[in-house]
């Protein structure tokens, strides 16, 4: 009988090789979980020891196996990690190497290496200020990190920093990774509960005690005092020893999380996010593997990580549609963190002050258990909402805030309190076009318009990233001063602002001016000491923040969400508009949300207005259920893509005439090439597949793929539950 330990199968980290089997050097201990290093061809990877009867593949001789080379110095991947990479790689039909490779994101985390050299600016001018130089440290500013981390910051090369610190402009410093994270404390700031709050929490508190998995949907409105409920649970996680999870949908809420984090536990929890420096990354990873952080809060990758003793899962904003990746594995941070819960047998809590239609559907089969808080914590009154028929009452010519509005704002300026306007369009203006010959601005790589962003002065596309400067002259007719921005972005209302109130202090909030913490902290710190008047923000500004003189909001156009023919558009702006609603009239002062609408009597604006949500929902719910759209059937998208127009569309008609008849339970419509045509320089086509509930449409997407083959340089990708229909 063959000894198996000495061979092991291992889940490489290398994208086109599934399993692979390995000899176990005499000595060497590994077990399921193991991380290892192996060779593949002359290169070295990482990888993880998997059970051999979970992950099948060609066994091969045990003369032809090739040794594993070092096992890293790192806490093992627990067995419900392992399961969730199953799971996960299963359902949305991606390589399970990739799937894993979001549970091992920092390879400086597997090395014996307690400290690590970063870099930083000096505040020395070199003699020889190069343009390249200068440019350098003033994006760099007071950034630290490795040379290769500043130099992506700098948008300069290596060589570029390498000369500042030799010149002494940037100089080395030794960090310590692993200085241990604080403890926060169950018992350092309780908060006084409302009855209505109190018994959510104890409910919550019961079910961490229980360490068993229940799902809990905490649908409480804005401001109902939802994050006070659940820190209640997680100090009952932390009291019993165990882990916490918080999920959050954006990177530029972790800040205003963190500070709430900390008034309550005494310290702040374990950040995880894309902002993070190699070596905080590093130190969060094996503190997280180690089981020493009891609480991380991170954006959506952070579900995967290899927390050894989970206790608690909280998906915070859990209806918000960034939650869905849509690139490389198409999963969905919520269902997914419910899954997690399953496997670490431990309680979720979805919290949201407007649940999504598939978590009200699991609370309707008995799946989930519902918590409400119907009403706002303390004082603080839900905001009046008028709409304002742009019809009826259109903004003067050239403008774009209404009469009405424009008399709230100078109402709330001379009481001294704040406004927020609201359009979700980032720039200067969506279209740039000549009015002489009729030329538009598109992107060279994507079918999309070129955006203006006049601060920067470039026009810019935000598919891809392709940038050009702000033109002078139509590069179609030559002409000059011919060339008009069309339709508003954040940046022209600000100009409007700027026009109509010139005393007036402002903000413009949006992904470009909030790319990180520092600067979300920054921004709340300004409105919390009253230094900002009017904000003009995206949907970055409508959710997780608390400002008690903020008590005016303005959507500038309501119907924007509804363009697109979305099977979830009426339900995202209404949960859009709901939640940058709520950021008026949070504390004593009541607030007051004017919605400038061309349709003020569709249905979704009606809900709003009345406040009568279950109505909206249960009519959404029942078209759904009458097309047999989620939750009630399922979509999974077939994505073909190409640099070349022609294999792309030549392998779409393939996939298209092989679909397989099932009959009533699955349909496949197309190909049709994608609303998004092309797309970062590639074309692309779209097959839509829709089957009923109960099928398994993942067996039969697996089997026809699967017996297909296609030219190397066309990509087909498969979007099971898509949110994007682009």
């Amino acid at each position: 009988m063959r000894d198996r330990m000495s061979r092991a199968r291992v889940l490489v980290l290398h994208p086109a090789l599934g399993p692979l089997d390995y000899r176990v050097p005499a000595g060497m201990q590994v077990a399921p979980g193991s991380i290892v290093v192996v060779p593949i061809g002359p290169r070295q990877y990482a990888g993880v020891v998997w059970e051999a009867e979970r992950l099948p593949t060609e066994e091969i001789g045990d003369n032809r196996l090739r040794n594993i080379m070092a096992v890293a110095d790192a806490p093992p991947i627990p067995a419900p990690v392992r399961r969730l990479v199953e799971w996960t790689a299963d359902y949305y039909l991606s390589p399970p190497s990739a799937v894993l490779a979001m549970a091992l994101r920092t390879s400086a985390a597997f090395e014996s290496a307690p400290t690590i050299t970063e870099y930083r600016a000096t505040g020395e001018i070199p003699d020889r200020l190069t343009p390249q130089r200068a440019q350098a440290l003033e994006r760099i500013g007071e950034r630290q990190g490795l040379v290769k981390e500043l130099a992506l910051v700098a948008d300069v090369s290596d060589a570029v920093i390498r000369g500042l610190v030799k010149v002494g402009a940037i100089e080395s410093v030794v960090v310590d990774t692993d200085t241990p994270y604080p403890m926060p404390d169950p018992s350092f700031a309780p908060p006084e509960l409302n009855p209505l709050q109190a018994d959510a929490a104890s409910i919550l508190r019961q079910a961490v005690g229980a360490e068993s998995f229940q799902p809990f949907l905490l649908d409480g409105v804005t401001g109902s005092g939802k994050t006070e409920v659940y820190f209640e649970a997680v100090a009952a996680a932390i009291a019993s020893g165990k882990q916490t999870l918080v999920l959050l949908p954006e990177i530029a809420l972790t800040e205003p999380f963190l500070t709430r984090f900390e008034k309550r536990f005494g310290c702040d929890p374990v950040a995880w996010h894309s902002g993070l420096r190699t070596s905080q990354r590093r130190r969060a990873w094996r503190a997280i593997a180690s089981g020493e952080a009891m609480v991380t809060v991170g954006a959506r990758s952070a579900l995967f990580l290899p927390y050894p003793n989970l206790g608690l899962i909280v998906v915070d904003e859990a209806h918000e549609t960034s939650f869905k990746q849509e690139d490389g594995v198409h999963y969905h941070a919520r269902d997914v963190a419910v899954m997690r819960g399953r496997f670490e047998e431990c309680p979720v809590i979805l919290a949201s002050a407007t649940p999504a239609i598939e978590t009200r559907h699991q609370v309707e089969l008995g799946r989930y258990e519902e918590l409400k808080l119907p009403g706002r914590y303390g004082l603080a009154e839900m905001p009046e909402i008028v709409p304002i028929d742009l019809i009826q009452e259109p903004p003067e010519r050239g403008r774009w805030i209404a009469p009405p509005l424009v008399k709230a704002i100078d109402e709330t300026l001379a009481k001294g309190e704040q406004s927020l306007l609201f359009l979700n369009r980032r720039g200067y203006a969506p279209l740039t076009l000549c009015r002489h010959c009729g030329h538009r601005f598109q992107c060279p790589n994507c079918t999309a318009w070129m955006v203006e962003h006049r601060l920067l002065r470039r026009l810019s596309c935000h598919h891809c990233g392709h940038t050009i400067p702000a033109p002078e002259i139509c590069p179609e007719c030559k002409s000059e001063d011919t060339l008009v921005a069309c339709g508003p972005g954040v940046e022209r209302i600000a100009d409007e602002v700027a026009a109509l109130w010139p005393e007036a202090r402002t903000a413009i909030v949006t992904s470009d001016t909030l790319w990180s913490p520092a600067k979300a902290a920054e921004f709340v710190a300004r409105m919390e000491h009253g230094a900002i008047d009017i904000v003009v923000g995206t949907q970055l500004v409508t959710k997780g923040y608390h400002f008690p003189n903020l008590t005016l909001v303005g959507v500038i156009d309501a119907d924007l969400g509804l363009d697109g023919g979305d099977l979830r558009a009426s339900e995202r702006t209404f949960q859009q508009i709901m939640q940058v609603a709520g950021r008026a009239g949070r504390g004593e002062k009541p607030g007051t949300v004017y919605i400038q609408t061309h349709a003020p009597d569709a249905p979704v604006m009606q809900a709003l207005v009345s406040g009568d949500a279950e109505s909206f929902y249960a009519a959404e719910t029942e078209a759904r259920r009458d097309a047999d759209a989620p939750p009630f059937g399922r979509y999974a998208a077939i994505i073909v893509s190409s640099e070349d127009r022609a294999a792309a569309e030549e392998t779409a008609r393939m996939i298209g005439r092989t679909a397989p008849e099932i009959g009533e339970d699955m349909h496949v419509y197309g190909p049709a090439p994608a609303p998004l045509a092309m797309l970062r320089g590639r074309h692309r086509y779209r097959l839509l597949v829709h089957a009923r509930r109960s099928f398994d449409v993942q067996q039969v997407l697996r089997d026809w793929l699967g017996s297909l083959a296609w030219s190397q340089k066309v990509r087909v990708a498969v979007d099971v539950d898509p949110y994007s229909f682009v």
